[in-house]
């Protein structure tokens, strides 16, 4: 608010859009918001919406028209907030209007995508700050929730906030449970885990997700299944299977959650090992948004530990395979030699692997130490529904009456069903229109087919899939620049990561938010006392006694699953609490009831 460049380090769950939501209402203008997920600038565009905040986004899954209507309206002052995905900076048609437009602040959401040393660096966030010489007087809000010191100095420096402020907040999360547990059944170990309370499982292939899910259901645990190889339709109604809590228990590949605004979620279990410290912080932290007790379990084995191992070779391959890729790239999308920059390809990872004969996961790494290298972004899948425009003059319509009277109706029908399909391309629906007009789909296909062949309107048809923007001239693969040099310091910064992690599940003795905090910069004071080995250090000082008289009392404050009675102790302690529960269930102290609850056993009313 007072015109401050400002880096904002808040953990996630930490309300990072509200500290530019609310700044953007209150200063003249628009802020510019950059972002590199479509899925959460839909989201967050139609939240806005539903709160009569005006917003808008422009991304990869919208057409010429669209995109241009929606600057122009923000020429004309029609929103508070614009969202961009950070490759449309770099088109020509955004760059024209860009001088024009009344921008008041500018925030660079996933911040830590700008520094090439990062795990997620984006070459698209370097151009942000050429934004900064046509608007020097709009401060940069830079927001990210998992940067270490090195990474943060990096935002500064590419984003120009030399004279900016900091905000930190801790990446403490005193209500989070940390435990990290070796499992060669982790099937098992899940369902045995896992309750009926809100949870997330990530599962790091599609293939596991899907397994995973259909396990639980066979357990009679209501669970929902998500990842981005299932079709549109389903993915939603899984996700609100788990948002109504039809399906407390999400089983989702690593990218669901981002900017989910669910905050009672009690468990997060990591089924595979997480690439790297960030990531698991990341995912961990959508536990507990509410600030009430939660859980973050990870299990892992020794296929885990080695294919963190074999990441670094797996990331990154030798010069002449990321020749060959580039080379099969060019091919796939059928781009010539010197073919002009700055364009959007459809792009299909497993089709294109099977097409050049090609691992998908290793030519996906390829293609992502390529992107890195500035060549091309890909964008995740976005959904892109049917639009239309009429793209001739009304007298046109009319004529048409006397030449094709079965276009003309269809013409007229669209004109009467979508008012603003004259001035710009509207969102439809097929089925609607079929009905409406009491044709048959396929019928209505041809008339769409044929309006749009005589230039009557321009039709887009559905879409959904990830796409490739192309930022420079196809070049022939024998000639192509790369950086070895920079690829040569990013596999040895991955390698420092990868040990990292493997330190950390592999960890014994260390209060595991210690080597968190460290990790990220902070310096810790002392042991959290709410992980696995810091649990496990005060269990080792419970007698029998002792641990009797605790169960009792939490099971006086409420019935309680085995699972939540017995979820906060570990190893020895853990056997102990189990067969203490067992003996007071032979005693007769406490029962189990219908719901698998357990409670103390009422006194007998004469008693």
């Amino acid at each position: 608010m007072h015109n401050r460049d400002t880096l904002a380090l808040l953990p996630t769950g930490g309300g990072k859009s509200v500290c530019y939501q609310v700044p953007a209402l209150m200063k003249e203008g628009f802020c510019l918001v950059i972002s590199p997920l479509i899925a959460l600038m839909q989201d967050q565009v139609a939240r806005l919406k539903e709160l009569d905040v005006p917003a808008a986004s422009l991304h990869s899954g919208m057409h010429y028209n669209e995109v241009k209507r929606t600057i122009e309206n923000a020429m004309h002052g029609a929103y508070k907030l614009l969202y961009i995905s950070p490759e449309r900076l770099q088109t020509d048609l955004f760059l024209d209007y860009l001088p024009e437009l009344d921008i008041s602040m500018i925030a660079v959401d996933e911040a830590h995508c700008v520094s090439q040393w990062g795990h997620d660096f984006r070459p698209d966030y370097l151009k942000i700050a050429d934004i900064r010489t046509i608007f020097p007087d709009a401060p940069v809000l830079a927001l990210t929730a998992t940067a270490t010191l090195e990474v943060q100095q990096d935002i500064a420096i590419h984003l120009k906030m030399f004279e900016g402020v900091a905000f930190r907040q801790s990446f403490a999360r005193s209500n989070i449970f940390y435990e990290v547990r070796y499992s060669e059944n982790k099937i098992s170990d899940t369902a045995a885990d896992i309750n009926t309370t809100c949870s997330i499982i990530y599962c790091r292939s599609r293939k596991q997700t899907e397994a995973t899910g259909r396990y639980l259901q066979q357990q009679d645990i209501a669970t929902a299944v998500y990842h981005a190889g299932l079709p549109k339709e389903l993915r939603e109604e899984a996700q609100q299977q788990w948002m109504t809590d039809r399906a407390p228990v999400m089983v989702a590949t690593t990218a669901f959650g981002m900017g989910i605004d669910k905050p009672g979620v009690r468990m997060v279990l990591h089924y595979d090992a997480p690439e790297h410290l960030e990531a698991w912080y990341q995912e961990a932290g959508r536990a507990g948004r509410d600030g009430k007790p939660s859980y973050a379990l990870t299990l892992y084995n020794s296929a885990d530990i080695k294919r963190l191992e074999e990441s670094t070779a797996l990331q990154y391959p030798p010069e002449a395979y990321l020749r060959q890729v580039y080379q099969s790239v060019a091919e796939y999308l059928q781009i010539p030699i010197s073919a002009e920059p700055h364009q959007y390809y459809p792009f299909d990872l497993f089709d294109f692997a099977r097409k050049f004969s090609l691992q998908p996961i290793e030519a996906m790494h390829a293609l992502k130490l390529l992107e890195r290298d500035g060549l091309w972004t890909l964008t995740e899948s976005v959904y892109s529904p049917s639009t239309i425009q009429f793209i001739t003059e009304r007298h046109v319509i009319d004529e048409l009456q006397d030449i094709h009277p079965s276009l003309a109706y269809v013409a007229v029908g669209l004109l009467r069903m979508y008012n603003t399909i004259f001035y710009y391309p509207t969102p439809v629906r097929e089925t609607a229109i079929a009905w409406q007009l009491k044709l048959k789909k396929e019928e209505l296909a041809a008339a769409l087919a044929q309006l749009q062949a005589m230039q009557i309107i321009e039709y887009n048809k559905p879409g959904e899939g990830p796409q490739m923007f192309f930022h420079h001239r196809r070049a022939d693969s024998r000639h192509l620049i790369i950086d070895l040099k920079r690829i040569h310091e990013l596999r040895k910064r991955h390698e420092a990561r990868t040990e990292a992690m493997v330190g950390f599940l592999q960890n014994t003795t260390t209060c595991r938010e210690k080597m968190v905090l460290t990790y990220f910069g902070e310096k810790p004071d002392s042991d959290c006392g709410h992980c696995d080995i810091c649990r496990s250090k005060q269990h080792a000082r419970v007698n029998e006694k002792e641990l009797r008289s605790q169960l009792l009392d939490s099971l006086a404050t409420a019935d309680k699953t085995l699972t939540e009675l017995t979820g906060t102790y570990l190893g020895t302690a853990r056997e102990m609490a189990i067969n203490i529960i067992r003996t007071l269930m032979d005693d007769g102290i406490i029962l189990l009831d219908e719901n698998q609850k357990l409670k103390v056993k009422p006194p007998h009313p004469n008693s």
